[in-house]
């Protein structure tokens, strides 16, 4: 597109037969990084937990509060563990550009708020969604993590553009959130996400990244070097070979 290079991989597999939690997150990242990508952009739908985040609007977030409870949520396991940082879980480089072509189209857009991520496949009760709110979350959807956290372990930057498709189901004015409601508002906004990747193809960022995500895992490894088994150190080269050079 526009001279740029573009992999696109659908997270629900064609036809959308995988949950949300059925999802192989780790594989995805991971085939990812082996074909050379450096910058992740996700598109998420999402509910709206405030009143000014509306049905229609699109949202580049800048935070994650991670609710999830049995997903595989990092790389490092089986005699080699890591600590990244997540302060920002977004890359406040890869956003900011984002945030700029969603605002080259027409559509209404808001340059921030926190993503609360749920379990699913059900949506939230009431009480959940009332409960969100009160923490101060703006939108709520079900793939952002921990696909987010194993870009940064990766050290690829990941930027999202959110589509609000409902209020959830705390809005007492509002029809409460399901499936039919979700595809209708997507279908809508398929334009928008259309022309900011095309916005994006023809204005990138610039070759060389200057944001940390690139050198995440160069103060995050704990384990001594020595002491990781064969199989652990060949299954993660891809990640950390470059930091462990003789």
């Amino acid at each position: 597109m526009a001279g740029q290079r573009i992999l696109f991989l659908a997270r629900h597999g064609q036809g959308h037969p995988t949950n949300p939690s059925q999802v192989n997150y780790r594989a995805n990242i991971y085939a990812l990084k082996s074909l050379g990508v450096t910058r992740i952009i996700s598109i998420n739908a999402c509910g709206s937990l405030r009143e000014d985040y509306q049905p229609g609007d699109l949202v580049v977030p800048d935070q994650i509060m991670d609710m999830t409870k049995s997903r595989k949520n990092t790389f490092f396991e089986d005699g080699f563990a890591a600590h990244v940082s997540t302060a920002e879980p977004y890359c406040p480089e890869l956003s900011s550009h984002l945030a700029q072509a969603v605002k080259s189209g027409d559509g209404r857009v808001h340059d921030q708020g926190a993503f609360l991520i749920i379990e699913g496949p059900r949506f939230s009760t009431r009480a959940e969604s009332n409960t969100f709110r009160s923490w101060g979350m703006s939108i709520i959807g079900m793939t952002a993590a921990p696909e987010a956290f194993l870009a940064r372990e990766a050290e690829i930057c990941y930027g999202a553009i959110a589509h609000i498709t409902d209020y959830d189901v705390w809005h007492a004015r509002e029809e409460e959130v399901s499936v039919e409601m979700v595809l209708k508002i997507l279908a809508q906004n398929t334009d928008h996400a259309k022309q900011a990747l095309a916005y994006l193809a023809e204005n990138p960022p610039q070759e060389g990244r200057t944001c940390g995500c690139q050198s995440a895992l160069e103060s995050a490894m704990i384990t001594n070097p020595a002491v990781i088994p064969p199989a652990t150190r060949e299954k993660l080269d891809l990640l950390i070979a470059k930091y462990l050079k003789e």
